[in-house]
């Protein structure tokens, strides 16, 4: 069986009983990206010659006996907006085009100390800024389902490398959806977790309020395992939680009898294409069939999720992006005549236009005689959101709804439309705003084989449910087609 077609889960246990190597991996792995990323661009940067030490140094240590976890010896990728010491870090900006960290994020450090092995920087929409990967200074991401497609984003890179074979997994950032969008449109399995679950250490912020790391992966179980790997209490982290349930591999049962699953009706209404309506109720009755008790219900709010996203993330982006001003890191303009000239030329040029839209809107509603009128209330609202979902669950574990309300979209079409574009994050940017986990499997595909992606939200705390659940939908889509879970991602993978 080609390497490439393994999950990572099994890539590992393949290399700990001595059938594969870190090094033939890796190998494999590059092999695959000669051939596709110039198709793809799903990287920002490549370190060949550092992956291949790596991979060399976690071998001996795996032969030695120290790394026996289900993660030791796998090739991954790392989104661009996660700091790695002595690799270049750009959050696919030309303001920090130049920068290398002196440190490495907690979670990329933590997979690293399970012995994953490192292959380059995922590319992104500029400071995690898009829903596309379009507006990446180092240009657009495609979608390994239809080259003519966009990935989702921001965490496009990511999902399209798990999807084209370029890593066994990724991390990404969910600040709005920005991990489950992109897998539903890459046709992998993305998870958010809940907001303090995993440190956002060497994490370069958008929203502080908003922004969680969590993983990109082939199928449940390595979604499970990516999780289990990064989940700790971080005292660098402010918002960091400590948690005593973090063994979420243990969660991984096909048995759902008795599970109670909400659907919302404001997810099924206007502006959802058929194809994804229709594939996303079909997943539903997959687990009704399997013992899952599904009802339908009115959530509410959910017309107000995306102004109030979008008012506090920006106040925060505004704030956090404030930093970046030519002084400390960076690229800096030349010619200025003087300090106050050099901080606006060198932000002019250094960011890019959805950036600036960003920055120039939360300065707006963070400024005298706007504040209370725009940001404040958006504050409230965000409150009320959360309220409206702990309603919901004190009647029902989980929540199903679709990811996106249409199949990826064609390269160039979101650009020219920033409000189309921000109204695709419609399902999304509630567990954001609330701080709750989602996850994001394949349940289908639509016109022209773009994958289409069901997403589950759960309270608090409560990732183990969504991957119970998640587990067993994708086993029975396994056992339906008669193939591996995730098979039908693989066959996409390596026809090439």
């Amino acid at each position: 069986m080609e390497l490439l077609s393994f999950s990572a889960v099994e890539l590992s246990a393949a290399i700990r009983e001595g059938k594969t190597t870190a090094l033939e991996a890796m190998e494999a792995v590059f092999s695959r990206i000669d051939r596709t990323e110039e198709e793809y661009h799903c990287y920002v940067t490549i370190d060949r010659e550092g992956a291949m030490d790596r991979a060399a140094q976690v071998q001996r240590r795996i032969e030695d006996g120290e790394l026996t976890g289900p993660l030791a010896g796998v090739p991954m990728a790392v989104k661009d907006n996660l700091c790695t010491e002595g690799i270049r870090t750009t959050c696919a900006s030309k303001i920090l085009d130049n920068f290398v960290p002196t440190f490495t994020a907690e979670a990329v450090r933590k997979l690293e100390e399970a012995g994953a092995v490192l292959i380059g920087k995922a590319n992104m929409d500029e400071f995690a800024m898009g829903s596309t990967t379009e507006t990446s200074y180092y240009g657009p991401t495609r979608n390994p389902h239809g080259s003519g497609h966009v990935p989702g984003g921001s965490s496009g890179g990511s999902a399209a490398a798990v999807a084209a074979g370029e890593c066994f997994f990724a991390l990404g950032s969910d600040t709005g959806g920005s991990i489950r969008q992109p897998a539903g449109h890459c046709g992998v399995v993305g998870m958010k977790p809940t907001y303090g679950t995993v440190s956002r250490y060497g994490l370069i912020a958008y929203g502080s309020s908003l922004d969680q790391v969590g993983p990109l992966t082939k199928n449940v179980e390595d979604c499970a395992a990516v999780l289990e790997a990064i989940a700790s209490h971080d005292p660098r982290d402010s918002t960091s939680v400590r948690r005593e349930d973090t063994g979420f591999t243990e969660a991984l049962q096909e048995d759902v009898t008795g599970l109670r699953i909400g659907i919302p009706r404001d997810y099924f209404g206007e502006g959802l294409d058929e194809e994804v309506k229709d594939a996303v109720l079909r997943a539903a009755k997959t687990l009704e069939a399997r013992g899952a008790l599904l009802e339908e219900f009115d959530l509410g709010l959910v017309q107000y999720a995306i102004p109030a996203y979008y008012t506090i993330a920006s106040a925060e982006a505004s704030s956090n992006l404030e930093r970046f001003d030519g002084i400390k890191y960076g690229y800096r303009a030349q010619g200025a005549p003087g300090l106050h000239a050099m901080y606006k030329k060198t932000r002019s040029q250094g960011f890019g236009p959805e950036v600036k839209r960003r920055i120039m809107l939360g300065s707006f509603v963070l400024s005298s005689g706007y504040y209370d009128a725009y940001y404040l209330k958006a504050l409230k609202v965000k409150a009320m959101i959360k309220k409206a979902f702990d309603r919901a669950f004190t009647r029902y574990d989980l929540l199903l709804g679709p990811v996106a309300p249409s199949t990826a979209p064609k390269l160039g079409e979101s650009l020219g439309d920033p409000m189309k574009m921000y109204l695709g994050d419609i399902y999304t940017v509630s567990a954001n705003l609330a701080g709750l986990p989602g996850i994001c499997l394949p349940c289908g595909s639509g016109a022209g084989g773009l994958p289409i992606g069901l997403q589950l939200m759960g309270d608090c705390f409560q990732e183990k449910k969504l991957l119970r659940a998640a587990y067993a939908c994708e086993q029975a889509d396994a056992a339906r087609h008669g193939s591996h879970a995730a098979g039908r991602v693989k066959d996409v993978q390596l026809a090439k």
